[in-house]
């Protein structure tokens, strides 16, 4: 009897825990988002019109829950100089959050990073097109290498 009770409790305990790990671990999971969900960012973003990974970028920042404001222009060259965005580290679009640019397909880690810490720089640069960013197809294939820039001088800001 004794050990026929010991297993309904184990049983009980078991079934109860259960659900609690998953919500530990969910509230883990999704603890990088929190300060956006939170705050509800606005960011504008500065694209060409057609630019479908740009789209892309877009789709991913509201599915974040930010509030995109698109700003639609032929050329970015204008915003890619008034932020001091040297050609090297330059994506196809730049997004403007708060005091901070984000250049290019920047996944979500990083902005967290940023909003979190407020570092003393201009903004964070992930330079060209890497597969598998947001916005863009394909699997990660290499890690990301994200810049953190101040008067277009750039070191490494964080490795995803």
């Amino acid at each position: 009897m004794s050990k026929k009770n010991n297993l309904i409790k184990l049983t009980i305990i078991t079934i109860f825990s259960i659900p609690f790990f998953y919500i530990i671990n969910f509230v883990t999971e999704t603890k990088d988002a929190v300060a956006n969900i939170n705050n509800k960012q606005i960011v504008e973003v500065f694209k060409t019109p057609s630019c479908g990974c740009c789209n892309g970028y877009v789709l991913f920042l509201e599915k974040e829950n930010f509030k995109v404001k698109q700003t639609d222009m032929r050329s970015l060259h204008t915003i890619k100089q008034k932020y001091t965005i040297p050609l090297e580290m330059q994506s196809c679009h730049t997004t403007i959050l708060d005091k901070y640019f984000i250049e290019g397909h920047v996944p979500l880690e990083a902005i967290n990073k940023l909003l979190k810490e407020r570092p003393d720089i201009d903004g964070i640069a992930l330079p060209g097109m890497p597969i598998g960013t947001p916005g863009m197809p394909g699997d990660k294939d290499e890690p990301y290498v994200i810049y953190q820039l101040v008067d277009g001088k750039f070191s490494v800001f964080m490795t995803i």
